[in-house]
C-alpha cells in the first residue's frame, strides 16, 4: 500500500468514528483529528519533496476538474462556497465557472484528494441539515427588509422598506453560506495550529529539517504554478443573499457547522460519484 493510500485509510477511521458517535465534543475532536492528520501529510510531503530533488519524478501542483453540480441547479454557489474554504485550509487555490457547476483545482494530488473526501461528506450533512432546518418551520417566525415598488397619487413610483417573512428559498440559502463560512474558520484554525506546531518541533530537533521554510518553498511553488496555469478572468465573490438576510437561519447555519462531523458511510456514495477526477488542462 502506497503512503498516499495509507493516509487516506487513517482519514477514513476518523471519519468512521465521526460517523458512530451521536457526542457533539467527540464528533468535534475526530474532526479536528481528521483535518490534522491531512495537514501533517501535506507537511511531511512538503519536507520529502525538498529531499528527492534527484531522485525520481520530483511531485509538482497539478490542476484538477471538480465536477460540482449540473447547469441549473439550485444551490451549486453554496456547494462551491463549501468546497473553497475546505481547500484554503488544504493549500489548494480554486477557480470557479461562471455556472458554478465546475472548480478548477490547483495544488499537490494528495491535498486535493483530503479536499475531495472532506466536501463529499461535509456537503451531505450540510444540504440535511439546511432541509431540516427548512422542514422545522423555524425560518417562518422570522422577518426581513426588503423594498417595496408604490406608486404615489402623483403618478410618482417609490420604493420604501417593509419587513417580510423570510421565504424558505432565503432562508436555505443563508443557513448553507454560514455553514460553509463555519466549516472554513474551523479548519483553517487546525492548519494554523498545526503547522506551527510542526515547526516548533521542527526547531527543537537536533538536526532540523527546516520545515518552515519548506513550507514557504511549497506556497511560493503554488503560487507561481496557479499564475502560470489559470486563466480565470476577475475573483470569485462567492454566494450572494440577493433574496434577503435572515440572521436567524445564519445563527442556525453556524451553530449546524460548528457541530458537523466528517462522514464515510455508504450513503455518501452519489456525492463522491459527483466528484469524479475529470480532465487536466
Amino acid at each position: 500500500m502506497s503512503s498516499q493510500d495509507k493516509m487516506l485509510t487513517r482519514i477514513g477511521g476518523l471519519l468512521r468514528q465521526a460517523e458512530s458517535t451521536d457526542n457533539e465534543h467527540e464528533a468535534e475532536a475526530f474532526l479536528a483529528a481528521a483535518q490534522k492528520l491531512a495537514t501533517r501529510s501535506s507537511v511531511d510531503l512538503a519536507v520529502a519533496r525538498s529531499h528527492i530533488a534527484t531522485r525520481e519524478r520530483r511531485p509538482t501542483p497539478v490542476q484538477r476538474v471538480i465536477p460540482i453540480g449540473e447547469p441549473g441547479k439550485k444551490g451549486l454557489r453554496t456547494y462551491v462556497q463549501l468546497f473553497v474554504a475546505i481547500a484554503a485550509a488544504n493549500d489548494v487555490t480554486c477557480d470557479v465557472a461562471r455556472t458554478s457547476t465546475t472548480v478548477y483545482a490547483y495544488g499537490f494530488d494528495t491535498d486535493i484528494d483530503t479536499c475531495e473526501a472532506l466536501y463529499a461528506s461535509l456537503l451531505v450533512q450540510m444540504v440535511r441539515a439546511s432541509d431540516h432546518y427548512i422542514k422545522s418551520g423555524a425560518y417562518r417566525s422570522a422577518t426581513t427588509e426588503k423594498l417595496v415598488a408604490e406608486t404615489t397619487r402623483w403618478g410618482r413610483t417609490v420604493q420604501r422598506k417593509v419587513q417580510a417573512p423570510v421565504a424558505a428559498v432565503t432562508a436555505r440559502l443563508n443557513f448553507q453560506m454560514a455553514f460553509a463560512a463555519r466549516i472554513g474558520r474551523r479548519l483553517a484554525e487546525v492548519k494554523t495550529e498545526v503547522e506551527a506546531e510542526a515547526v516548533r518541533a521542527d526547531a527543537a530537533e537536533t538536526a532540523p529539517t527546516g520545515t518552515a521554510l519548506v513550507l514557504r518553498n511549497k506556497e511560493l511553488e503554488l503560487t507561481d504554478f496557479y499564475k502560470q496555469t489559470s486563466e480565470a478572468r476577475g475573483t470569485w465573490r462567492g454566494p450572494q443573499a440577493t433574496a434577503g438576510y435572515s440572521a436567524a437561519a445564519r445563527r442556525a447555519g453556524d451553530r449546524a457547522g460548528k457541530a458537523a462531523r466528517l462522514s464515510n458511510s455508504p450513503e455518501l456514495g452519489g456525492a463522491r460519484g459527483q466528484l469524479a477526477r475529470g480532465g487536466e488542462q
